[in-house]
């Protein structure tokens, strides 16, 4: 028996679980541990702020920063300069970083930028002023002022701002062997990649080789006998929901940009799409609440003016169910009743509503929602809403039936909850589909309309219904 077999043979020591003193079950970074280091910092033990944070990922770092008082961010920051270095900015939350870079000399920034990825040096100055990047750019390196200069001439939110440049290209005549000592042969090269592309003469992408396939395969193999000539190319100006979207899709770990000739420009890098991924659901999940950017970190007046213009839209569509109620004064007065019952019409409107409406935007954000299954999308909700509309009205009905002893006030509570859940329904699934058709984003405006219908429809059938039947007579 040679040693591997011996080595083999022998038990794995036991492992047993120890918690992170440093972190919760969740992984993130824990009260006590957060509140040590700003004491030490505090103190003017930095020695000692070091030695705690030393151990934790960059992200990690980022996170610390982020927990700290919006005082205590800067002498934390000093306190750890060693520690905070490129990587950690490039985790940081885009307000914190940019109040920490606005108190950052040129040249600091520009060496920061300088040691990340494009993509990285793109969101690390991109939020600058104009003459502050201008003052970044001419610290920097050419190479990489060239890189970063390009990317910003692309618009924010698409591929070009999301690619890096650094990647390996190489011709398809190249044998294995040839490939792994040109990877080999300078530290210049990119480091992070997953695969080779495969280039024609004048640089248009014909074919991807697999880092595995490289190591695997003998040496004097052509590059493009093994290459997969296959590949999902993107756009340099395509938006960045619609390169995630290509990502999930396809399962891809990283894809060639192109830009208009054809010519590759960039890759992208699932990392990246992880990133857009997450900001593109939060955005629309914030949006459909009228809440802005919803970062606990944005300044109290940018998140006053992106909420409270919605607070006002939404005072208009009240005005509205106001006037709608009005109209039925004498109905309201003569069965008092009526009026404690309205709300519950409106609210189980509005819930259904919601409902259809967040389906439909995280359809259509997800190219599931398409003209081609429109139409079959609104006879689905409706025949969602039909279904419960008809359940909760004989739910409701019978309870204040029972409860009342009226039964034609169940009766009408019954049929007016029927009408409000269908047109819920519909108005779920056409609003945002109607601004979608008209080039607005149906996350960021669907909700006021349809709560403005359901709240309308809604007293308007119960208090309609309720006259018709001479309930206040």
């Amino acid at each position: 028996m040679d040693d591997s077999e011996n080595i083999a043979a022998q038990p794995l020591p036991s492992a047993e679980y120890r918690p992170d003193p440093i972190k919760d079950e969740e992984d993130r970074l824990t009260g006590p541990f957060v509140a040590r280091v700003l004491d030490c910092v505090a103190a003017g033990d930095n020695d000692t702020a070091r030695a705690l944070v030393e151990p934790l990922h960059p992200a990690d770092v980022a996170d610390l920063i982020e927990l700290a008082a919006a005082d205590e961010r800067e002498g934390l920051v000093a306190a750890l300069a060693e520690i905070v270095d490129a990587d950690v900015y490039a985790e940081l939350n885009e307000h914190v970083r940019e109040t920490l870079l606005d108190e950052m000399a040129p040249e600091r920034v520009a060496e920061l930028a300088g040691e990340l990825d494009t993509d990285d040096a793109v969101a690390l100055i991109e939020d600058l002023e104009a003459h502050e990047q201008r003052a970044v750019l001419d610290r920097m390196e050419p190479d990489d002022r060239a890189a970063v200069e390009e990317a910003l001439t692309y618009a924010e939110e698409t591929a070009g701002r999301l690619m890096q440049r650094d990647l390996i290209a190489v011709p398809e005549h190249w044998t294995v062997g040839a490939v792994i000592d040109y990877l080999r042969s300078s530290e210049e090269l990119a480091t992070d990649f997953w695969e080779i592309f495969v280039v024609s003469p004048d640089h248009h992408p014909i074919g991807t080789c697999k880092l595995s396939t490289i190591l695997r395969s003998p040496r004097d193999r052509a590059v493009g006998e093994l290459m997969q000539r296959e590949q999902t190319l993107i756009p340099v100006d395509l938006d960045q929901e619609e390169v995630a979207l290509k990502f999930q899709k396809y399962a891809l770990i990283s894809a060639a940009v192109i830009d208009g000739s054809g010519r590759l420009v960039g890759m992208i890098t699932v990392d990246d799409v992880v990133h857009v991924i997450e900001e593109e659901a939060s955005e629309d999940t914030l949006a459909l609440a009228g809440a802005g950017e919803g970062d606990i970190n944005e300044p109290v007046r940018d998140a006053y003016k992106d909420r409270v213009r919605w607070l006002i839209a939404n005072l208009g569509t009240a005005l509205i169910a106001t006037l709608v109620i009005s109209r039925f004064e004498a109905t309201i007065e003569q069965f008092a009743i009526l009026a404690a019952l309205m709300p519950i019409v409106a609210a189980l409107g509005g819930n259904a509503g919601t409902q259809a409406l967040a389906v439909t935007v995280r359809a259509i954000a997800t190219n599931q929602l398409t003209s081609s299954n429109r139409w079959r999308t609104i006879k689905r909700e409706l025949s969602v809403a039909v279904l419960n509309g008809a359940t909760i009205a004989i739910l409701l009905g019978l309870g204040v039936w029972a409860v009342l002893g009226n039964r034609d006030l169940g009766a009408v509570i019954a049929a007016a909850i029927l009408v409000n859940i269908i047109v819920a329904g519909l108005a779920g699934v056409l609003v945002p589909l109607t601004l979608e058709r008209v080039g607005s984003d149906p996350a960021v405006a669907s909700s006021v309309f349809v709560t403005t219908v359901t709240d309308s429809m809604g007293f308007l059938a119960f208090l309609g219904l309720a006259t018709l039947a001479g309930l206040g007579a």
